[in-house]
């Protein structure tokens, strides 16, 4: 365990209250589970809908560090070049070239040295320096492959790689690992295993409203408690997409801009691209009556 962390974060009462004065509202179970990863320290999976926080999370953990964030976006077809390392290869054509000029020899273990090696998310947070740890944020890891998931495994256990050409590096300070994902598909055990686990639900209707007037400087209770009851209602209907927090502060921050005080039926109408991303879910809301997204009554 980092002594900085420990210094910083000597409680579950200190690390809540440090969220809470960045602006991120977490319940209790979140709040201990983002302790114990810091202080164990552990990997910590965060499981959740899209749009409830869990990217937040590891930014609020790093601004409650003072530490970097070093963030890994997961996709189909990530190999660990792109997440590990790579060498630099216009560079050490270059110094093949000078040295050739020079009439010196060069070896390959000149070629594949530290002075060539581009590091990337995995290998940048593992040599961060500190004091403080960095923060790596391994985000939707469901849409990575199998392959990759295995090749994190000795990052998670060891906070260690293994490069062919350089051996082993081994973190001085270990980072802060929180993965993310959306549930698309199921992680394999071997990776559960080796990381803490909190799911993350979308917040109850005060809470919600807590945040967004957090989060938008200025909303006016009304505004946030209309607001809040719309996505209530629409979290109830079988959507493409149910909107997530992400969207209920686009929401807002949009009806802000436009000097909405009181949500209404028109407005609601004309602002729904802020909440709703897909064309059939708008026009299910519409069918079923815009009046009943503000007012909870059928058009």
């Amino acid at each position: 365990m980092s002594e900085y962390v420990e210094r910083a974060l000597p409680g579950v009462g200190s690390l809540r209250a440090a969220l809470d004065a960045l602006g991120y509202l977490a319940d209790d179970g979140l709040v201990t589970a983002l302790f114990l990863a810091l202080r164990l320290p552990q990997p910590l999976l965060l499981e959740g809908e899209a749009g409830v926080g869990k990217t937040e999370a590891a930014k609020s953990v790093a601004a409650v560090l003072g530490s970097p964030l070093i963030r890994l976006q997961c996709y189909d077809g990530l190999d660990t070049a792109e997440a590990l390392y790579e060498w630099n290869h216009p560079r050490q054509l270059l110094g093949i070239r000078l040295a050739e000029a020079r009439h010196e020899q060069i070896g390959e273990d000149d070629l594949f040295s530290e002075a060539y090696l581009l590091r990337r998310p995995v290998l940048a947070a593992l040599s961060h320096p500190g004091p403080a740890p960095a923060v790596l944020l391994i985000d939707e890891i469901d849409r990575a492959d199998d392959d990759f998931e295995a090749f994190l495994l000795e990052v998670l256990s060891e906070a260690a790689v293994t490069i062919p050409e350089l051996g082993t590096v081994r973190a001085a300070v270990p980072p802060v690992v929180l993965l993310t994902s959306n549930r698309t598909r199921d992680l394999h055990d071997a990776l559960k295993r080796r990381c803490l686990y909190h799911w993350i639900d979308y917040p109850e209707t005060e809470r919600l409203i807590e945040i967004v007037r957090r989060r938008v400087p200025g909303t006016s209770r009304e505004l946030a408690v209309a607001v809040a009851a719309a996505v209530r209602r629409l979290r109830a209907l079988e959507l493409q997409k149910a909107p997530g927090i992400a969207e209920t502060i686009d929401w807002i921050s949009a009806l802000k801009l436009l000097g909405v005080d009181v949500l209404d039926a028109p407005t609601a109408g004309s602002t729904l691209g802020s909440l709703l991303k897909y064309r059939e879910d708008q026009e299910s809301v519409r069918e079923r009556g815009l009046d009943w997204l503000v007012a909870g009554r059928r058009s």
